[in-house]
């Protein structure tokens, strides 16, 4: 059986110099990674001035007794696009299970759940995904920029958003003060 080396279910933390300045400490989540590309939400950059209340009144529904929580920056595509990365004891017509370890939701069903009080226990939203296509971040694992760990999955719901990219390399045994910039040469 050959052995592959997708990283759906586990973290991306953006390297110090990454050289992308969309993705500076970036912490994504990769819910999808195989032969045709990737796809990933960004959990570690809240959206300034966007709480889930005015996302739930934007969509007319009532908020009910949610706490209005940030907003994720999910990615650079499609940036008005929704998702909902979530705990596995609730699914919807087109949740994705995440390699047992979460779950992932993008339309209005999970919103009204979570809003009744009926939907997952455990939940973060994000508008935008950083997406990858055939190859792509298979390359980009090869050069100085994403860091993959499989990461606690309690980074997604127990642990601020700012502080989610030294937490995910201190979860892997790494103090994030001592990465270089760059890689060197032989």
């Amino acid at each position: 059986m050959e052995k592959t080396s997708f990283l759906t279910g586990q973290f991306l933390l953006a390297m110090p110099g990454i050289g992308d300045p969309r993705f500076k400490r970036a912490v994504i989540a990769v819910c999808a990674h195989d032969e045709e590309g990737a796809l990933g939400i960004g959990i570690g950059e809240t959206i300034d001035g966007l709480g889930f209340h005015e996302l739930l009144e934007q969509f007319e529904i009532d908020p009910g007794n949610v706490p209005d929580v940030p907003v994720h920056f999910g990615g650079p595509v499609e940036p008005r696009r929704g998702f909902v990365l979530h705990s596995t004891d609730w699914g919807g017509q087109d949740t994705i299970d995440v390699g047992g370890r979460w779950a992932l939701s993008g339309t209005i069903d999970v919103l009204k759940a979570i809003a009744e009080a009926r939907g997952p226990s455990r939940w973060l939203i994000a508008l935008g995904y950083a997406g990858w296509g055939e190859g792509q971040l298979d390359e980009e694992m090869t050069r100085h920029g994403w860091f993959s760990t499989a990461g606690d999955v309690d980074l997604i719901y127990d642990v601020a958003a700012l502080d989610r990219w030294t937490r995910g390399f201190r979860q892997a045994g790494i103090d994030p003060r001592l990465l270089a910039n760059d890689t060197g040469t032989a």
